[in-house]
């Protein structure tokens, strides 16, 4: 069944295919430009409003519209549908343009009397496209392509034929799918041991003080992961859900950076790793949200202490840069880096990094405390704040991330703090 709003959609389309087919029922067009100029000259000034509407608006739906003949043949395609069907122009097979067997197959049975038809395929190349085709029959006829005036026989039935992308839907889908599994495995695995060991604590090792100290301290270990885990999903959606909003705030990164490390010492200090602080001495402020930023810098620090602390330095940079370092963003740009000099990661990881749950060796993320949720915060933080995130990396040689944010603006901006 069809949404209300998919619904309202088509009902338009079928209302405007009645009107173009009716407008080209007596004419050869080889270009929808052409039946409408001759169709024009037949109206009464009356209706050259209404066609002129008729015309601006075909051309400018947002979703592929065509028409299609019962010999197979497109005889008006607006704008949208060239995108998609770059071979869809009036005259040409449908097949030509559409090579989809569930699709033509639904046109053919429209063209049988079977009524409307909705079906969905997917096309892969160049990149993968979910599409729904909605295929109708168009109570109007039109002369066949080619046959001369006055010897047209037949009229040829008509089907309209829209197409509406649902890429973005599925891939919502899919991804809300992905969380809910991973979110549910991570949950569950600590929500297992817990229960384990209670049951063990009211069984066998009731009277055991060592057992029972021992259960006590790993559960406590499994509690606290789940606080981790849940505070992080209630940190990513918070995030989401305000990531349209760009902050105005001004931030200042050196106290800030400086506060990081600052809270990062203890960590540090138990996996025998260096903090070293790397500044330029004049700094702008950033523009951003003080909090995120702060847990931007404090998750990548955290992260290159847990996962690349062997190699017994963490380097922690921040300087002025441009937008020349990146595509997207413009004006200046302040970069905060984070690099460690620990084991590297593979190169076929890093663009996974930033997808949630992602791990390049669960077992040790786990055992280290990690969520899984730590680079796609950062990455969603720093979507917010219109910035930009790099992350290089070799085997044997370390990890950096850089994260680009815009810098405030004007005098008032710089700072020395």
């Amino acid at each position: 069944m069809l949404g209300g709003g998919l619904a309202t959609h088509l009902a338009l389309f079928v209302f405007l295919a009645v009107a173009a087919a009716a407008l080209v029922r007596a004419h050869y067009f080889p270009s929808p430009h052409i039946i409408f100029d001759r169709a024009r000259e037949d109206a009464d000034a009356g209706d050259r409003v209404s066609l002129d509407t008729v015309m601006e608006v075909v051309e400018r739906l947002p979703d592929p519209f065509v028409l299609v003949d019962g010999e197979g043949r497109v005889r008006l395609s607006n704008q949208a549908s060239h995108s998609i069907l770059a071979a869809a122009s009036p005259g040409r097979h449908i097949s030509t343009a559409l090579r989809f067997p569930v699709v033509l197959e639904a046109l053919n049975r429209v063209f049988e009397g079977a009524g409307a038809q909705s079906v969905e395929f997917t096309s892969h190349v160049p990149v993968e496209l979910h599409m729904r085709a909605f295929v109708a029959p168009v109570d109007v006829g039109l002369p066949r392509l080619g046959a001369p005036p006055g010897r047209e026989g037949e009229p040829v039935p008509v089907a309209l034929l829209v197409l509406h992308d649902l890429t973005a839907l599925k891939r919502a889908e899919e991804l809300r799918a992905d969380f809910v599994a991973n979110a549910s495995h991570e949950l569950k695995t600590p929500l297992a041991s817990l229960t384990g060991f209670l049951e063990t604590l009211r069984g066998h090792a009731r009277d055991d003080s060592e057992a029972r100290e021992r259960f006590l301290a790993i559960m406590l270990d499994q509690a606290s992961r789940m606080k981790r885990l849940i505070d992080d999903l209630l940190s990513l959606s918070r995030i989401e859900l305000n990531e349209h909003v760009p902050p105005s705030g001004r931030v200042a990164l050196k106290p800030l950076i400086s506060g990081v490390l600052e809270a990062a010492q203890p960590l540090a200090e138990e996996e025998g790793v260096a903090l070293v602080m790397n500044a330029d001495g004049e700094m702008p402020e950033a523009v951003g949200d003080r909090d995120e930023i702060f847990q931007v810098v404090q998750n990548l620090v955290d992260n290159a202490i847990r996962y690349g602390g062997e190699g017994g330095r963490i380097d922690v940079g921040v300087a002025l840069g441009t937008a020349d370092a990146i595509s997207a963003p413009l004006g200046p740009m302040i970069i905060v880096s984070v690099r460690d000099f620990g084991s590297g990661i593979p190169r076929e990881h890093v663009p996974r990094l930033t997808e949630r749950f992602y791990r390049v060796d669960a077992k040790r993320s786990r055992e280290r405390g990690g969520t899984g949720l730590g680079l796609a915060i950062v990455k969603h933080i720093v979507n917010r704040h219109r910035g930009a995130l790099e992350i290089q990396s070799r085997v044997g040689e370390g990890t950096e991330v850089k994260v680009f944010l815009p810098a405030a603006a004007g005098p008032a901006a710089l700072s020395s703090n």
